[in-house]
């Protein structure tokens, strides 16, 4: 096995590969790690002279392994990595230098098993099925034998999961099957994997059985549904006249457009002709325009044309260019645009065939544009027609409890009023609804079912609204819930959820992490729920889940793999129970309260675990703390504004008590043009004077990603030039200028994109550091950037250059929250966190491990990876920032054996 090799380190960073090497100081020091940038592949590092090379080893078709070595030296292909590995210590194999010294992998301290709650436990391996039905064991089979069957057997476990889902809706005779399986059956499956055979004849059984009718169901539905289809595609005739006659020739075409809405589609052309209305195209502003695209029917891809007619509000469907209209959409049905992030030319239409049921319409456009300019006419069609335009600002409730494996009490409305200690809101706007409520748990002992209903039956008694559940992730006792209003379902499109396990050796879920993300209309949210290691003394344990749900956490677009989930997303938000406690002997403990008390804040911040990383005196004695936080982190001149931040002090079911944290949060959708539609725009994204200072002992070359959702496809640049390399760094100049083209390049639309900007290596493919820039920042004129690469969490380096974007001569679309303003928060003391212009300490939501400060450009300093930790900590080792919303940490019950909140960053000396 692979573990067993001592050159072996799996899934380490890039970063740790090279300490280890720079520890080990001799040529020819050599180790394995797998590849970041492919699945399946590995990376040798190798030192000489005190720098770094990478080689990619790669597997082929027939799984064997090759090294991407010189050019010039023959490819040799191998079974066994350990192979591979004996054959280049011999010279003259391609390599900087031939593989002489192993370095191993340090030892890790055993964790000591801490107290928490299993979800119920899966037996025994070599349990057998009539010990699963009898559900216990013969005396005489000793006390371990008893002890272990003490324990829910599988099938009772598997009983209890399903006790937890609404299987009402399934037939009777698959709900029987079910509970069929898993009251016997699964036990004979478990033992046939135990024995080496994991083919699961039961559970195979099982779905043929519920699939039996399903061949025979297609072969008989789909005719009926052609010939269906076929009679409502036919023009309906009869009854115009009659229709005719009784349209009172006074009614305005208002009413009856507005009438139109609540008629069956194959009837609105014989309205539209009984009243004369041509559907204004004479008079039109914005001409009828007709797409051709592609559609899949029975697997088969056919031609159509899609004809959008703005100012009459409907959009045809034809299977010819000039073929009848009797096929269509009025406005108001038209509920979603799912675009493809696979494909940038595919399009999902959802659409209201009849009262509250919805289809799915899957296009394919010729290119991105012809898509984009579709999406713009039928995003105008329903600005002109509906009279409510979609959002630019919406507020965001963001909750999270440990819940202490305890049930809640019967009323839990104050947490979602923002109701108890810490920045909450007022009395009067304690009834006012949120736009989206994110709920995370940890130690939660109900079912995911019940937990729902209690959290909608709470917003139910406050706001009359019965919230939609839009996703759901659970992990063992780790849960988020996001519910959204009912206005808002067909705005939510790309939804993912994921979770991470970083219990004892990773492999156990009591602690870990939950996610969720999502696009509302064209801005994403990423949320994450953690629960870390608790301890006082395991602050490093912390930090390593922390990059661990970074790394491992799979979330977002797909094709934003070279970047991790704090890039991925307009706004991420990170939540839960995070353990950092105050770093103070337990002789403190009543000093500690009575600060609390006093709310003298400033001494406790000093001693927070994740703004000081120093060793102290370890203790298992837990103090006074903050466990509990909502940390977030937004893409620069991304508009957050924090409304409130503390707990609730009437809910005493945990020693933890509820966190709640408001947030109204700009949003946009789907682009409209105010210039001529029928005019593609001109002009492109401009990026030049790239220069990068990248901490790496690395050689190797580098070259600049450019991905954005406004682009068709990310871009390289050309492979920069190493001008300086010093001892730990080295700096990159790229040289010339790359253009970017965008889908859309009106300069209005360009304001509200990023550019998303990673650096590779040549190599092996890796990133090296990540960042962002705000479009925004060039709105004026050209202007210089300098923004900070992360990696993984880790501080990598700087980049520094210049963008231009296409000159706008119109005027900006007014948004409601006006100029956008860059905020970042995260958590300070509850009860200091009014908005100051003060001096505060910026610090990396990116990583634990390391502090960060704002980079100025033109007057714009560069935050998007930087949260702002408590007031009053003074200066930033000379930086400043003004106008930021500070947050505030959430104080629970001052016990001396449980901990509340505390932020989430480890700080060390800026770059």
């Amino acid at each position: 096995m692979l573990s067993n090799q001592p050159w072996y380190h799996g899934n380490i960073t890039r970063s740790t590969a090279e300490d280890l090497l720079s520890k080990a100081g001799k040529d020819g020091s050599f180790l394995l790690r797998d590849s970041e940038s492919i699945q399946g592949a590995y990376a040798l590092c190798v030192l000489y002279q005190n720098c770094v090379y990478t080689y990619r080893i790669l597997p082929n078709e027939d799984k064997k392994l090759s090294v991407q070595a010189s050019e010039g030296v023959p490819i040799r292909f191998f079974s066994l990595l350990p192979d591979l590995v004996e054959a280049y210590y011999k010279e003259n194999m391609g390599l900087v230098t031939h593989l002489q010294y192993a370095v191993q992998k340090e030892e890790e301290p055993e964790e000591e098993p801490e107290p928490f709650s299993l979800p119920p436990q899966l037996p025994p391996r070599n349990i057998t099925c009539n010990e699963c039905k009898d559900g216990h064991s013969d005396s005489s089979r000793g006390t371990d034998r008893g002890t272990e069957l003490s324990r829910p057997s599988i099938s009772d476990t598997y009983i209890q999961r399903l006790q937890q889902i609404d299987i009402s809706n399934l037939p009777e005779d698959h709900q029987k099957s079910i509970q069929e399986y898993f009251r016997s059956s699964v036990c004979l499956d478990a033992e046939h994997v135990q024995n080496g055979n994991p083919t699961l004849p039961h559970l195979k059984k099982l779905t043929q059985s519920i699939c039996k009718n399903l061949n025979s169901e297609i072969a008989r539905t789909l005719p009926s549904l052609e010939v269906l289809q076929k009679v409502l595609d036919q023009p309906l005739s009869p009854g115009v006249g009659r229709l005719r006659s009784q349209v009172s020739k006074n009614e305005s075409k208002q009413e009856i457009l507005f009438l139109i809405s609540n008629v069956h589609l194959p009837e609105v052309n014989a309205v539209f002709d009984s009243v004369g209305y041509d559907g204004g195209h004479r008079k039109s502003l914005i001409p009828p325009v007709t797409f051709e695209v592609k559609w899949d029917s029975l697997g088969i891809s056919n031609k159509m044309y899609l004809k959008v007619d703005v100012e009459g509000g409907k959009v045809f469907f034809k299977k010819s260019k000039d073929g009848p209209e009797d096929k269509y959409f009025v406005h108001n049905k038209i509920l979603q645009l799912v675009k493809s992030q696979k494909m940038h030319n595919r399009l999902v239409l959802v659409v209201e065939t009849e009262k509250e049921k919805t289809q799915r319409k899957d296009f394919v456009f010729d290119d991105t544009k012809k898509r984009e300019g579709f999406c713009q006419l039928l995003q105008q069609m329903k600005n002109k027609h509906s009279g409510k335009p979609e959002p630019d600002m919406i507020t965001i409730f963001v909750g999270t409890w440990n819940m202490g494996n305890a049930n809640p009490p019967p009323n839990i409305t104050s947490w979602f009023q923002s109701k108890g200690q810490g920045k909450t809101h007022d009395d009067t706007a304690s009834q006012i609804p949120h736009d989206i409520y994110v709920i995370g748990t940890q130690e939660d002992p109900l079912g995911e079912k019940e937990w729902i209903e209690t959290v909608r039956g709470a917003l139910r008694d406050i706001t009359n609204i019965s919230f939609k559940q839009v996703t759901t992730q659970t992990l063992w006792s780790i849960r988020i819930v996001v519910l959204a209003k009912p206005e808002h379902e067909n705005r939510f499109s790309h939804v993912f959820c994921d979770s991470v396990k970083t219990g004892i050796a990773n492999a156990l879920g009591n602690k870990g992490a939950v996610g969720v993300s999502f696009m509302f209309n064209r801005t994403s949210f990423g949320f994450v729920n953690s629960h870390l290691t608790s301890g006082s003394e395991k602050k490093l344990r912390r930090n390593q889940n922390y990059v661990s749900i970074l790394r491992f956490l799979n979330l977002g677009d797909k094709k934003l793999n070279p970047f991790d989930i704090t890039h991925r997303f307009t706004h991420l938000f990170w939540l839960g129970d995070l353990n950092y406690r105050v770093d103070l002997p337990a002789q403190e403990a009543e000093n500690i309260v009575m600060k609390i008390k006093q709310q003298q804040y400033q001494d406790l911040l000093a001693r927070d675990q994740l703004n000081m990383e120093k060793e102290e005196e370890r203790t298992k004695y837990n103090l006074p703390s903050w466990c509990d936080r909502v940390l977030r982190k937004s893409y620069p001149m991304a508009h957050v504004v924090c409304n409130s931040y503390g707990c609730t002090n009437d809910i005493m079911t945990s020693d933890h008590s509820p966190v709640f944290a408001t947030f109204d949060v700009g949003v946009t959708s789907q682009f409209v043009s105010k210039n001529d539609l029928s005019k593609d725009a001109q002009g492109a994204i401009k990026i030049m004077n790239c220069v990068a200072v990248l901490l790496t002992k690395s050689k190797t070359k580098f070259f600049i990603e450019y991905h954005s959702s406004c682009l068709e496809k990310f871009v390289k640049s050309p492979e920069g030039e190493n001008q300086e390399n010093t001892e730990g760094s080295i700096k990159v100049r790229f040289s010339g200028q790359v253009e970017l083209t965008p889908i859309i390049a009106d300069p209005e639309y360009l304001l509200d994109q990023h550019i998303l900007i990673c650096i590779k290596s040549t190599d092996c493919d890796e990133s090296y550091g990540e960042g962002c820039v705000a479009l925004r920042s060039a709105e004026s004129s050209y202007t210089e950037f300098c923004i900070k690469l992360i990696h993984h969490g880790e501080r990598t380096g700087l980049l520094t250059g210049g963008i231009q974007l296409p000159k706008s001569d119109g005027k900006q679309t007014e948004k409601l929250y006006g100029e956008c303003t860059v905020c970042f928060w995260t958590a300070g003391p509850v009860q200091n966190c009014a908005v100051k212009s003060s001096s505060v300490l910026a610090t990396d939501i990116s990583n634990p491990s390391y502090m960060g400060v704002g980079y100025k450009s033109n007057n714009q300093a560069d935050r998007g990876p930087s949260n702002i930790m408590s007031p009053r900590t003074g200066p930033s080792s000379g930086h400043s920032s003004k106008d930021m919303t500070h947050g505030n940490m959430s104080p629970k019950k001052t016990s001396y054996d449980h901990a509340t909140s505390s932020p989430t960053t480890k700080t060390s000396n800026p770059m």
